[in-house]
């Protein structure tokens, strides 16, 4: 097996009375994974994806082939290891709006993708998974829980400059057609050539979505985590 993709060693991260949230993760993210995130509610998960996307303090160490979020440039790795929220409609404005303001960061270029050089192609993804154009001109707070995280992840993917997606419940506020729409693409998307799109970090409450999506299982605790094999239904 070739160099990973991120090498997580001794993360941890603190609660603001100075005691652990959790402490010393370490694992390797390599390409073709879709690693399933699981733990109690409380456990760190959420916090977790945001240390990895340099977005939370932590302790320890974190390295994207190779090189530290520092070495590489924070703006360049968050290009290249993309935190999607549970909850895009806390931001600001409108999804074009938002849209347009991450396109135009020098950072951002896309990759090895030709229809990615399009500021619409992730309205055109977004349109695969049943979302109207004429929504990406309302206000994020004026959109379903679906509608938002439906936007959000199709900006992460068709931007096309991730390498490494983190996915906080993406599809929790979709019913099953949309939800299964969703886990096809993305899943299509890390086998295509054309796709920048290398790994994926998948928090699910769902075991029967963990189930179909992933290809790791990984339990975070206070003390550490480890790998997990689902039970068979």
């Amino acid at each position: 097996m070739g160099e990973a993709l991120l090498d997580i060693r001794g993360l941890s991260c603190l609660r603001e009375q100075g005691h652990p949230l959790f402490s010393k993760l370490t694992f390797q993210v390599n390409e073709g994974d879709i690693i399933v995130i699981q733990g109690k509610s409380g456990s760190g998960k959420t916090t977790m994806l945001k240390c990895i996307a340099h977005l939370n303090l932590y302790e320890g160490s974190i390295f994207y082939r190779g090189q530290t979020p520092k070495a590489l440039g924070i703006p360049n790795y968050r290009t290249r290891i993309f935190y999607v929220p549970q909850r895009p409609s806390l931001l600001p404005g409108t999804p074009r709006d938002f849209l347009t303001e991450i396109s135009s960061f020098k950072a951002r270029k896309p990759k090895s993708h030709a229809a990615s050089s399009e500021r619409n192609y992730p309205i055109d993804v977004s349109k695969a998974w049943g979302i109207d154009e004429e929504l990406w001109d309302r206000n994020w707070s004026n959109l379903s829980g679906g509608e938002s995280q439906r936007i959000a992840l199709s900006i992460a993917v068709g931007l096309n400059t991730a390498e490494v997606l983190l996915l906080d419940e993406p599809t929790s506020a979709l019913d099953p057609d949309s939800s299964a729409r969703v886990e096809r693409f993305i899943a299509d998307e890390l086998r295509s050539s054309e796709s920048h799109l290398k790994a994926v970090l998948w928090i699910t409450h769902s075991e029967e979505q963990g189930r179909r999506v992933g290809t790791r299982f990984l339990r975070i605790s206070l003390n550490g985590c480890e790998e997990e094999t689902l039970p068979e239904p």
